[in-house]
């Protein structure tokens, strides 16, 4: 089964709670954290995230492009049912995802696109999520790196011999035209924010997107 998380950074954020609406039928919600030091973009932080918590019962799953996240861990996970961090961010990888767990939220790492998955091998059965970057950090609308593909289906390989029920998540820009390809690779989770939220009707988009596969 298939997973799909609307990102939030693409939202209209003068009505965000309309806009989550729009989505409800969605599998969770993708909340993108950028702090305009590790990524170049300054996105939201712990007041949105409390603001909306109490007007949906989707899961949230929170994607922190920040440096330092052990800093951040404990408040976002307050409001989280999943914390993702980068492996880029942080020198105590293993220590960062137990405090993730101890927090009681599910507990990801992501990796930029310049970043092997091979890296990932010793962390890969402690965590729950691995969220490979699609596109470089920071920005909605990107175009989709093709390399991706062939670095899924590493990944892939990877959980097959160490945590088969990891969940490979893919983030940036998924579409229709590539979101079949991705699930062959291994992907089972789909970030989707421009494809969804900029399209007529994204509850529809939504339904589409998984009826490429299932």
């Amino acid at each position: 089964m298939i997973k799909i998380y609307p990102s939030l950074l693409s939202a209209d954020f003068s009505d965000l709670k309309k806009d989550i609406k729009k989505v409800s039928n969605a599998d969770g919600l993708h909340l993108d954290i950028m702090d305009g030091s590790f990524v170049p973009n300054i996105s939201f932080g712990f007041p949105v995230l409390k603001s909306i918590r109490p007007i949906t019962d989707m899961f949230f799953d929170t994607h922190l492009m920040i440096d330092n996240p052990e800093k951040y861990i404990p408040e976002f996970a307050k409001y989280s049912d999943s914390v993702t961090i980068h492996y880029e961010t942080t020198n105590h990888l293993n220590r960062a995802v137990s405090m993730i767990k101890e927090n009681n939220c599910l507990a990801g790492v992501s990796v930029n696109p310049h970043t092997p998955v091979s890296l990932l091998e010793e962390i890969i059965p402690f965590i729950d999520c691995v969220l490979v970057m699609s596109v470089n950090p920071g920005f909605g609308g990107q175009k989709f790196i093709e390399t991706s593909y062939a670095k899924i289906r590493k990944l892939k390989a990877l959980k097959d011999e160490l945590n088969p029920e990891l969940e490979i998540i893919v983030d940036g820009g998924v579409d229709t035209g590539n979101i079949r390809e991705l699930f062959n690779c291994g992907a089972t989770v789909f970030v989707a924010g421009s494809s969804v939220y900029g399209s007529d009707n994204p509850s529809e988009k939504i339904d589409i997107l998984k009826g490429m596969i299932e």
